[in-house]
């Protein structure tokens, strides 16, 4: 890497920590409010596709329908993670994201979008299984301040007793649900 070029990648990497920083100021919940885990999730069974049924707003996902995250094993005991999203449309491109996630504790994850960057803490993100029904086909995830959170079904439906009771789970760790936008998704 040659100084003209270093110095664009410094930048860069400024702004992805502005961002960062920035995205963590404003959240969805109520942080006073304990937060539960899912604390026996066993992450085999977690791995596969979800379809992203509900969202807090996010500057990352703007204009995103379709959206998918892909979970599978690794060799270093890390996951790698694949969300897709359409933009313009369930009929419009697809864009892919490829990152990692690891492990903290039980039902905690963090997860990385900027590989090259993995070594600065600000870069990983909270990932926390909040709650994951008994036959693995409904989760709902969110952040300790709040500024992420989504409801993700093996199918890209939910019935209207399934997402209330994911709602619910969002209530109880201090979210308020009435922010989460439905994600449009394609039949199967």
């Amino acid at each position: 890497m040659t100084f003209r070029t270093f110095i664009p990648a410094i930048a860069a990497s400024a702004l992805v920590i502005a961002a960062a920083a920035s995205a963590r100021a404003e959240g969805y919940r109520d942080t006073g409010v304990p937060m539960t885990v899912q604390e026996d999730l066993d992450l085999s069974r977690y791995l596969g596709t979800w379809y992203e049924i509900a969202r807090f707003p996010n500057s990352f996902e703007e204009g995103c329908e379709g959206v998918t995250a892909t979970y599978s094993a690794r060799e270093d005991e890390r996951i790698s993670v694949v969300n897709r999203c359409r933009r313009e449309g369930l009929d419009g491109p697809v864009e892919a994201a490829e990152g990692v996630a690891r492990v903290r504790a039980p039902g905690k994850l963090e997860v990385n979008f900027v590989s090259w960057l993995s070594w600065l803490p600000l870069t990983w993100g909270d990932y926390w299984v909040l709650d994951v029904t008994e036959d693995y086909s409904v989760a709902v995830v969110g952040t300790p301040g709040g500024e992420q959170g989504w409801i993700l079904a093996r199918s890209p439906e939910l019935g209207a007793e399934e997402l209330d009771a994911a709602k619910s789970v969002l209530r109880s760790n201090g979210y308020d649900p009435v922010a989460l936008e439905m994600v449009p998704q394609t039949k199967e």
